[in-house]
């Protein structure tokens, strides 16, 4: 893969392409890879330069492997990364092993695999099916003059050089918005978060350990702050396979009781309660840690304009169940890559981008507000304790919360995780009527 360095060529002053993608993380390689797959003429924008480090968890979950098998990556990620077969949950003295139930044709396992290595692998993918990267670049403006927020087109990018210091004017039938949760240049477009629904905060960092290689990633569902009270979130560990683990912790900001919490400091008292067979002190620690704040249940919008969309962390595309984020990704930036192709070969953007909006609203839209429903209700102490005690002693229960939390029921079933889901999105539904009503 080339980088940014000056033995590279100069970029063009100015430059025309059919898409211009903004960002290289999951959604927006995946988007590239689609596009430039699909024949169109692609640049991908990275404003640092690969290998480079990115703050995750590092756990690819069922829905990830299948779009990394979509794209033929798998075999690429299993050589040399760890895969795991499922879930452990640890709550409140007791240990629930879970496998990955195969279903919806995903595969029954996972992987875990640093950000480092798997964006990289993923971003020269695409340059291989023909997407141009441009590394060391960032897209500081849209051409186009500003008008109404999200109104007004991209037109395409002023591209800075980062290290030359100079700048490209990028022309584009079509951008995507990829640049991650900060999201700037969608902000520039006129995006904006919905501040009342909730928001994650994580933190974590790496350590050595014995069990590097363990066959589930680990979850802490009783993580408490400073009073004893179990806070909305969980603590991780996820063997990494090359002998460190990732540890982290992850929170919900769904009351201005949680907004308060210091994530370092219940990061340091998780490492020091962790069960002692991960050997994780801050002895075994290798560097320090490092977290920020992440938009979800699609938070975020408008989610496509005139001539652009919005994909993965940009769009607040993360699952508020689980945290996890780049499944729905990679999901987004196909979901935006075929949107566009039907665009451009038919009238125009601006006559076919809203079946992406109309698209991931059918693909999340009721699942993300019985979630953000959920999540809300257990920013109560104890609707948090009585939900984690409960599923703890009753083993079905988990296993089917755990298909609900990580978007694995199946449409064509009728089983106790579908019915659940169902009576859920059914509450949820009553609840929102009540609110309109009134």
């Amino acid at each position: 893969m080339p980088g940014s360095d000056l033995t590279t060529p100069p970029r063009p002053a100015e430059r025309d392409c059919d898409v211009l993608v903004v960002g290289a993380g999951p959604s927006g390689a995946a988007a590239s890879y689609w596009l430039a797959r699909a024949g169109l003429d692609v640049i991908m924008l990275e404003k640092k330069s690969f290998p480079r480090e990115k703050t995750c968890g590092d756990g690819l979950t069922p829905r990830s492997v299948a779009q990394l098998q979509a794209m033929g990556l798998e075999e690429a990620v299993a050589a040399g990364h760890h895969r795991y077969r499922g879930l452990r949950s640890v709550a409140f003295g007791r240990i629930l092993e879970m496998d990955w139930p195969a279903v919806n044709g995903l595969p029954g396992y996972g992987y875990t695999i640093t950000r480092h290595d798997l964006d990289a692998l993923v971003a020269a993918h695409a340059e291989k099916a023909g997407a141009e990267l441009w590394q060391g670049a960032e897209a500081v403006a849209p051409l186009a003059p500003a008008g109404p927020p999200g109104k007004s087109p991209a037109g395409g990018a002023l591209v800075l050089d980062k290290q030359r210091g100079t700048t490209s004017r990028v022309r584009a039938r079509c951008v995507v918005v990829a640049d991650g949760s900060l999201t700037r240049f969608g902000r520039a477009l006129g995006t904006s978060r919905m501040r009342s629904w909730p928001q994650g905060m994580a933190i974590r960092g790496y350590f050595s350990s014995p069990r590097h290689d363990d066959s589930y990633i680990e979850s802490h569902l009783d993580i408490r702050d400073k009073a004893g009270d179990v806070v909305p979130g969980y603590g991780w560990i996820f063997p990494m396979g090359d002998g460190r683990v990732n540890v982290g912790i992850g929170l919900l900001s769904t009351s201005e009781r949680w907004k308060g919490l210091n994530t370092t400091k219940l990061m340091s008292d998780f490492v020091g309660y962790a069960p002692p067979s991960w050997c994780i002190s801050p002895e075994t620690a290798l560097g320090e840690p490092t977290g920020g704040r992440l938009p979800m249940g699609l938070a975020v919008g408008p989610r496509a304009g005139p001539d652009w969309v919005v994909v993965g962390d940009a769009a607040g595309s993360i699952n508020p169940f689980n945290g996890e984020g780049i499944a729905y990704g990679y999901e987004t930036g196909r979901m935006a890559a075929e949107a566009i192709e039907a665009a451009l070969s038919g009238d125009g953007p601006a006559a076919g981008l809203e079946g992406y909006e109309e698209r991931l609203e059918a693909e999340y839209g009721r699942y993300y507000a019985l979630a953000r429903a959920f999540v809300r209700a257990i920013g109560n102490p104890k609707v948090m304790r009585a939900c984690v005690r409960s599923g703890m002693y009753v083993r079905p229960v988990m296993e089917w919360m755990l298909r609900i939390m990580a978007n694995l029921t199946r449409p064509d079933l009728a089983g106790p995780p579908e019915v659940i889901y169902a009576g859920l999105d059914a509450l949820a539904r009553a609840v929102e009527r009540r609110k309109t009503a009134s």
